[in-house]
């Protein structure tokens, strides 16, 4: 069975979007990028879904909560893991993420490991990871 490769990153912060992919991407994955909720939903409506959606809370034009919810309201997407990977801590809002949708919570900061057990606890297959040497 190929393993799906394809992950989207969802952030209005182009820093944090390069950071989450650089990870993925040294996972094994293939990162597609997004700045907002919007332009995260028209992705997954362009060809393969991907693997995993790391989607942030806080974007401008429609949220992580937002788009977690539109998501989850489509039934073609009803299989897409979600991510949020956002500042927001308290656990009410974690509560809230996952009320709507979001299968795991990130919080910031964060490292490729805590990515990668998140994806290993959502069941999602590693790719052979890059090499750093």
């Amino acid at each position: 069975m190929e393993i799906n490769k394809r992950t989207l990153v969802v952030d209005d912060s182009r820093v944090i979007r390069t950071i989450v992919g650089r990870a993925l991407v040294e996972l094994g994955f293939q990162p597609i990028e997004a700045s907002n909720g919007r332009d995260g939903l028209e992705r997954l409506k362009q060809g393969e879904l991907p693997a995993v959606v790391m989607v942030d809370w806080n974007m401008p034009e429609m949220n992580g909560i937002e788009m977690v919810k539109a998501v989850r309201a489509n039934p073609e997407w009803k299989d897409v893991r979600l991510v949020m990977i956002t500042s927001e801590n308290e656990i009410e809002r974690v509560q809230t993420a996952l009320e709507a949708g979001a299968d795991e919570y990130i919080m910031k900061p964060f490292t490729k490991e805590m990515i990668q057990e998140k994806l290993e606890i959502l069941g999602i297959p590693i790719p052979t990871p890059i090499s750093a040497t």
